[in-house]
């Protein structure tokens, strides 16, 4: 066994970690979760495939691009494995329907999906007979969503939002790294390489979620930078050593640099209780087309709605709304939303989906189309709306108050946690969401092969049907 620089330092057990665990060493119910988790994931994907910016991604890349190795979702198309890495993450990003972690906020789908799909494509086209196998996929995955949270909680989960930094772009390099790292069985040694080549290009500004088109990207940026690094690695390229713990120009010491918090990082978090306590179990399924920092609001005035229905008609009568946030969900989601607003925007503002719920009862794909984003009825509530900072809610923490005109009563709520935390959608729940969101984009005997294949994926003996069937055409949802 080819070791690591320092075995016993955090970045050497992960990688010794990584190298040696196999799906046996894992619970049934987690192998079970993560392929509903990989379901939502491609859901997600086969929706994003077609939407605006998403096919104003695809038109610049091929243009840049003769045809490849690697499916590109939902186009009949195929280019470099890094590109098509970098445009599937995209998808799955495209519509903040994506999965995310509770106590380190990354998108994990969407990093490690498309590296691991294109780094498959690379193996099959370029080793002739070489298949990579369900088995195989299954577990590079579950290395991928450990390995990511146990980064983020290294530089203290979601506090890094708070700091500007986009946190899934800056936990996923590694990610993804460590997935393709597994799927290609590399050693412990190489797999420190990929994982330093990984975090020299982290990183992801969080100011993308008020106007830009970018945001939609920037997990791809940490799928492709991370499955570069892998195969680099594979060829013998050597990383960065010990890269979590370098006190100068470490990744931790660079991040965590400034952030107010004692200690500034915490390395025992890189390798802390692998084996015995699984980030998997964190990862949570979304319910709602929004940023996660939205849910608790959406969840709060959906229970005053339930509850008082009669005076929630009359939302002329409606005096100022009021919504206060932990400090994470209010730096990331409590900003003061101003019209016009892209979808991106409205899809990260507290404020605009809050108003949403009043005015739909929803907040689903279809609130985001073009010609629901400047809706007079919207933006008379947006305007009457301020967010705040509560220090004393713990993390995801909201409260929601409605003050109305004429002597009505002012209505109030408080949810620690939104639907999908605590408890997290349940599996059955999962596949009604994947056949909710495929059946408008996909023929259903297509999107039933997908599903059979993921839920049985320890039968899978060749990954690339999978692949094969991603890459046919799908639907814009929002059309």
């Amino acid at each position: 066994m080819a070791k690591p620089a320092d075995p016993e330092g955090p970045t050497g057990k992960l990688c010794t970690w990584i190298e040696g665990v196999t799906l046996q060493d894992i619970p049934e119910t987690l192998c079970t979760r993560a392929k509903y988790l990989i379901l939502d994931g491609l859901a997600c994907a086969l929706v994003g495939a077609h939407l605006p910016w998403s096919e104003k991604a695809v038109d610049a890349i091929l243009e840049l691009e003769s045809p490849g190795l690697a499916s590109v979702f939902g186009w009949e198309k195929k280019i470099s494995p890094l590109s098509a890495a970098l445009l599937n993450s995209t998808f799955i990003q495209g519509f903040e329907l994506d999965d995310w972690h509770s106590d380190a906020p990354l998108h994990s789908n969407s990093i490690i999906l498309p590296a691991l799909f294109a780094a498959t494509e690379q193996i099959s086209n370029l080793k002739s007979g070489h298949t990579v196998s369900g088995k195989d996929l299954l577990l590079g995955t579950i290395v991928g969503y450990e390995v990511g949270p146990r980064v983020g909680l290294a530089l203290y989960g979601g506090h890094i939002l708070t700091m500007g930094w986009h946190s899934g772009a800056v936990f996923g390099p590694s990610a993804a790294a460590a997935s393709v790292s597994k799927l290609l069985k590399l050693p412990a040694n190489s797999i420190e390489d990929a994982l330093g080549i990984a975090c020299t290009q982290a990183c992801g500004l969080m100011s993308a979620q008020y106007e830009s088109d970018v945001k939609r990207m920037q997990h791809g940026f940490a799928a492709r930078n991370g499955l570069l690094a892998a195969l680099l690695a594979r060829k013998g390229y050597i990383g960065i050593k010990k890269v979590y713990e370098r006190p100068y120009g470490g990744f931790l010491a660079q991040f965590g640099k400034g952030n107010g918090q004692t200690p500034e990082y915490r390395t025992d978090e890189i390798a802390k209780d692998l084996g015995m306590i699984w980030q998997t179990t964190g990862i949570r399924v979304k319910p709602y087309a929004a940023m996660a920092g939205t849910h608790c609001t959406i969840d709060c005035i959906k229970a005053l709605q339930e509850r008082n229905p009669e005076q929630l008609k009359d939302l002329g009568g409606i005096n100022s709304i009021k919504i206060e946030l932990s400090e994470a969900a209010y730096h990331h989601g409590g900003w003061e939303a101003q019209r016009p607003l892209t979808s991106t925007g409205a899809q990260m503002s507290n404020a605009f989906v809050a108003a949403t719920q009043l005015v739909d009862g929803q907040v689903l794909a279809a609130q985001f189309r073009h010609d629901c984003l400047d809706r007079d009825g919207i933006w008379a509530l947006v305007n009457k709306t301020t967010c705040e900072f509560n220090q004393d809610f713990p993390k995801l923490q909201t409260r929601v108050k409605i003050h109305f005109t004429g002597g009505k009563p002012t209505l109030q709520h408080t949810m620690e946690c939104p639907r999908g935390v605590d408890p997290p959608l349940s599996n059955d729940q999962v596949l009604e969401k994947w056949r909710l969101l495929t059946r408008d984009v996909i023929e259903p005997a297509r999107a039933a092969e997908i599903e059979d294949l993921i839920l049985n994926l320890e039968k899978c003996s060749d990954v690339m049907a999978i692949n094969t069937l991603m890459a046919g055409t799908t639907k814009n949802p929002i059309t």
